[in-house]
């Protein structure tokens, strides 16, 4: 018999085959993308409200059934699946109530009859979704608690699977990704919050970004004047790539892996390294405006700006933190770093860019502390109870970053420093003026532990296996197209296409590819106004 454990991550998710009996990992498969439209959470949740809850819940179990089919197991030899992710994911997945997740008014929730809606841990039949898509008639699903509202299974993930829930002294530990989920324990006060970082932190919204898989640039570093690239291998491992010339993109040597894009820790790599080494002379201005480090692989001046998004989003919302809980910046013990970025990036690097604090007194890495919580769960069905147990313990305050104050002040100096490149005086002066304390300099004695190599530390001995290509269409009538095809020229992903049949026009939309909300070009390009997302229905195979 086998069990899965399933992370509904919000830049892709992630999967593990586990032989019950032996205790051993068979076999790990991702998908390199989400099948919903838009670069983060907040992204899906606008597609589920405006297209309808229905449609995203089909597009995940689609999604889901193409990564069991990868497993090439019998369905009814799977006895177990458990299920981790953010409380919207695993709402979308289940299908069950999500207005509550949309509008963060008590009075519009209360308006729509859905406040305290309650997120408790869930055991039910697999064929409650799956039935008549991949049934599986000896399977059950389970799904862990949420402590509250925006504090789900991957919150409890995090807190659980590093040590921050046993510290005595002031710590911090983030989940890093598209929407960055995050805790601040001092004495037995929690205090919880999630960051829209956006895209540029998984590797996307970047030109020649990806995620992390085989073939990414994961990290740079100096060696003999030039820059020597690290790149994931086909076990997801951090491997020695080529020597570069990051100015003329010269290859000085090469390598036996191949890069194909870089992710997000490489990213924050490349431009920390920048910066530190003197190339970026006033953010968010590159040398010739880019640095090279393949054979078409390059980064930006606009994707500076994006990532200085993403990492001002991070360090505003822990110094939001940090300010509210009323504690002394010099007294932050540890900062716990989970997820692909806590993993891969250079914790010096991190501290240096910004996206853990340089004033924390330690540092640990830690690897996907949500597919691991599953993990557990799948292979054991008791730990469900231990981990209810501690989340009925866990009384969280939770800081909504989005009516937060602090937070926007904070993130308006971040933004001013990445995008205009605003000295750190300047940036003390706007905290003095805005009543916030200044953050201290950066300790030079700091403890680094890294505890796993690789964010899933054992792939399983049939090795990992990858979903490229969800491959689900989104249709809706396009009743007054006059086939101009703007939309399709002004699509940044190439994601759409106009088609005629059955006497009618539809658009044809490639919903991983798509950027959903946080983009909408096409809708805005239109001469006659004719593309409506909320029509979008999943287009059945001919």
């Amino acid at each position: 018999m086998y069990v899965i454990s399933l992370d509904l991550g919000t830049s892709g998710f992630r999967s593990q085959l586990i032989d019950l009996e032996k205790q051993e990992t068979v076999k790990t498969v991702i998908t390199m993308g989400h099948p919903l439209p838009g670069g983060n959470v907040m992204d899906h949740l606008d597609f589920a409200i405006v297209t309808g809850a229905d449609v995203a819940h089909r597009l995940m179990v689609e999604t889901v059934k193409k990564i069991l089919e990868k497993f090439e197991v019998e369905p009814e030899s799977v006895l177990r699946i458990a299920v981790c992710g953010n409380p919207i994911q695993l709402s979308l997945f289940q299908n069950i109530e999500i207005r509550d997740l949309a509008y963060a008014g008590k009075n519009k929730q209360e308006a729509l009859g859905v406040l305290d809606v309650k997120r408790d841990a869930r055991v039910f039949p697999a064929n409650d979704i799956f039935k008549g898509i991949f049934e599986m008639d000896n399977c059950e699903i389970i799904v862990p608690p949420a402590i509250k509202h925006e504090i789900g299974a991957d919150a409890l993930a995090m807190m659980l699977e590093t040590d921050f829930i046993n510290q005595k002294e002031p710590c911090l530990v983030t989940d890093y990704g598209t929407n960055a989920e995050m805790a601040l324990k001092i004495g037995d006060r929690i205090m919880t919050a999630s960051a829209a970082a956006g895209p540029a932190i998984e590797g996307q919204g970047i030109d020649c970004g990806m995620l992390a898989g085989p073939g990414a640039i994961s990290d740079v570093n100096v060696e003999n004047g030039y820059w020597r690239l690290t790149v994931l291998d086909g076990s997801l491992n951090p491997v020695k790539g080529p020597l570069v010339d990051p100015i003329t993109g010269d290859t000085i040597e090469t390598s036996d892996v191949v890069p194909k894009g870089i992710t997000g820790t490489g990213v924050i790599s490349t431009i920390a390294l920048a910066l530190k080494e003197g190339l970026i002379k006033k953010l968010p201005k590159l040398p010739n405006g880019k640095i090279t480090l393949g054979d078409g692989i390059f980064i930006m001046d606009r994707d500076v700006e994006e990532v200085g998004k993403a990492i001002g989003a991070i360090r505003a919302a822990h110094m939001t933190l940090m300010v509210e809980a009323g504690m002394r910046y010099e007294d932050l013990r540890y900062s716990y770093m989970s997820g692909a970025t806590g993993t891969y990036v250079d914790a010096e690097k991190a501290r240096h860019i910004g996206s853990v604090p340089d004033f924390s007194q330690g540092i640990v890495q830690f690897g996907n502390t949500s597919i691991g919580l599953a993990r557990k769960i799948a292979m054991d069905r008791s730990k469900l109870d231990e981990v209810i147990a501690v989340a009925k313990k866990i009384q969280a305050d939770h800081v909504m970053m989005a009516t937060s104050e602090t937070f926007k002040e904070i993130y308006m100096c971040e933004l001013a420093s990445w995008q205009q490149g605003m000295p750190d005086e300047m940036y003390d002066q706007m905290l003095q003026m805005y009543g916030i304390p200044p953050f201290p300099s950066a300790r030079k004695d700091v403890e680094i532990e890294k505890r796993v190599r690789k964010d899933i530390d054992d792939v399983g001995y049939l090795g990992l296996d990858i979903v490229k290509n969800i491959g689900i269409i989104l249709e809706a009538p396009v009743v007054k197209c006059i086939l101009c095809h703007q939309c399709e020229e002004e699509c940044p992903e190439d994601a759409l296409a106009i088609i005629e049949k059955d006497g009618g026009r539809f658009v044809d939309i490639d919903s991983q590819n798509c950027l959903g909300t946080s983009c909408r070009r096409c809708v805005m390009i239109c001469p006659e106004q004719t593309i409506n997302h909320s029509l979008l229905k999943i287009k059945e195979k001919e």
